[in-house]
């Protein structure tokens, strides 16, 4: 602890005697400064003893002395060391009654008594009590750093927990809770996930401190890593705020934390090139070598049915989508317990192998939706389908033989997401709709419009119906009769119209190739009206 009042009091070659404020001497005292001024305050800090002979003041005078006393309380002056045998041979009345009323205590310093002495004595014990902390912080950080490496960030939380008398959090980059110490702060954790997810948007490092939910106690956030951003997050949480001790128990668990998560990041780059491996191998059509190469890392994932995420995205200057989108899927398998594989090809694609039906999954939609939601409230609410952001395809569930169709149909859900102008299109969607939408593609109703030009050129002469008279006689799959009670026409007028329509087009109606691209063109103009 620092020096008090009561331990200079107790110091036995000062022969400090109390002559008023005897309740008060247990505040803290962090320096003696001596001073002779009438008014000293403008150099003060507050938290000091001060040492005066009253050569400049009247300590007589009970209206000077209240002014005095009252500015040094105001100011945070914890004492008054007044020496007697100087210019006083005891301290006037006047002056203890006042440093009574005002609770501030009165210390008399005998003349055999220099300053000096007391200032030496107030600096010694700064002095013991830092080098103590910082003792005590070299021997946290031991304790931390033993823990770290055999029980791993569970352990150094449990130890970190025990020194600042509190306790400890680690959350991940989502801000999901990954452990606490002890085990009772899990829920209090949980409660400050907003709190960590905003830190987390603040450039690294950076620390924050907020009151605990429900005021329970005051908690210090950190973010943890040296990149961009923050690979996780560490809050502490404490009845008051930190000693110099606990303060070097923190940077210390910030530091192993941050060592931790950094050699984290290493094993993830290993992991990403074992994984690379692997999709190589599974999308070349060899699931037994990919199997051999994964060993143990993915768990069952290459035995279960597994869905294939592609994602792309253009560099863009204030967000990461890929990032985010790999973010969301590891975190949310870790926190499941299930294996994921992410591989990042190149820095605007990513491909991943999910659990069908896990958590992996799910958040991947749940990202999109969010995804969705923010292009929806921008400012022009429209996606051209060129700008640099995030597509996400998904296949159907398969196995690890049928990857190579999987791959290909996430990529087709992709290309389609991207004509649509959606985040993420699942390739089961595209199975079960229909092939309507897919004609709203520009180039599809360019080359519509440039087939059926001629005819509706023709048709605007006046001089026939031939656009109206095509699509029923499709319709009604070259039905002639009726074609022509649909249309209200004799059956010898429909087949000159068509007629007419093979000469136009210099196309014949007989090849089911060119019916079926009218057929499609008619859709597609129907569509863009």
């Amino acid at each position: 602890m620092p020096p008090t009042l009561a331990s200079l009091v107790h110091h036995s070659a000062l022969k400090l005697t109390v002559r008023a404020g005897e309740d008060r001497l247990d505040v803290p005292v962090r320096w003696a400064h001596v001073s002779e001024l009438a008014d000293p305050v403008p150099y003060m800090e507050g938290g000091e003893l001060l040492l005066t002979t009253a050569l400049k003041l009247d300590a007589e005078d009970a209206k000077a002395m209240r002014r005095y006393v009252k500015r040094l309380v105001g100011a945070g002056v914890v004492g008054l060391g007044f020496a007697v045998g100087v210019n006083y041979d005891e301290i006037p009345k006047v002056l203890v009654d006042t440093a009574q009323e005002e609770g501030l205590p009165l210390l008399e310093v005998p003349r055999r008594t220099p300053f000096i002495a007391i200032s030496k004595a107030v600096s010694a014990a700064i002095a013991a009590d830092q080098y103590r902390s910082v003792t005590a912080g070299f021997a946290a950080q031991r304790e931390l750093t033993k823990q770290a490496l055999t029980d791993g960030p569970e352990g150094l939380l449990a130890a970190l927990a025990a020194q600042v008398d509190g306790w400890a959090a680690l959350y991940d980059a989502s801000g999901a809770v990954v452990a606490t110490a002890p085990e009772w702060a899990g829920r209090r954790a949980a409660r400050l996930t907003a709190d960590v997810e905003r830190l987390r948007d603040r450039p690294a490092p950076a620390s924050s401190v907020v009151g605990g939910p429900d005021n329970e106690d005051r908690v210090e956030l950190h973010t943890l890593g040296t990149g961009r951003r923050p690979r996780a997050a560490l809050a502490v949480g404490t009845a008051s705020a930190l000693g110099t001790a606990e303060r070097y128990a923190v940077h210390s668990a910030i530091a192993l934390l941050t060592l931790t998560t950094e050699r984290s990041r290493s094993l993830q780059a290993a992991h990403e090139r074992i994984g690379a491996a692997v999709l190589r191998l599974l999308l070349a059509g060899h699931p037994d070598h990919a199997r051999a190469v994964a060993g143990d890392l993915y768990g069952g994932l290459l035995d279960a049915p597994f869905r294939i995420i592609v994602g792309e995205s253009g560099e863009l200057p204030d967000s990461d989508p890929l990032d985010g989108l790999a973010e969301a899927v590891e975190s949310a398998a870790a926190r499941s317990g299930e294996a994921v594989l992410v591989v990042p090809e190149g820095p605007e694609r990513l491909v991943v192998l999910a659990v069908d039906g896990g958590a992996a999954v799910e958040a991947c939609g749940e990202y999109a939706a969010t995804r969705e939601g923010e292009r929806a409230s921008s400012s022009t609410g429209e996606r051209t389908g060129d700008e640099d952001d995030l597509v996400v395809g998904l296949s159907a569930p398969a196995g690890p033989i049928a990857a190579a169709a999987a791959y290909k149909q996430a990529e087709q859900a992709l290309s389609v997401a991207r004509r649509r102008g959606r985040v993420l299109v699942e390739h089961e969607q595209l199975a079960a709709g229909s092939v309507l939408p897919l004609l709203a593609d520009d180039a599809v109703r360019a080359f519509a419009d440039g087939l059926l030009r001629p005819l509706a050129e023709h048709d605007a002469t006046g001089r026939g119906d031939l656009v109206a008279s095509l699509r029923a006689w499709l319709s009604r799959h070259g039905q002639w009769d009726a074609a022509a009670a649909d249309l209200g026409v004799h059956r010898h007028t429909l087949r000159y119209r068509m007629r007419r329509v093979e000469e136009i087009l210099g196309r014949s109606l007989d090849d089911p190739d060119v019916r079926m691209e009218l057929w499609l063109s008619l859709k597609a103009t129907a569509a863009a009206e």
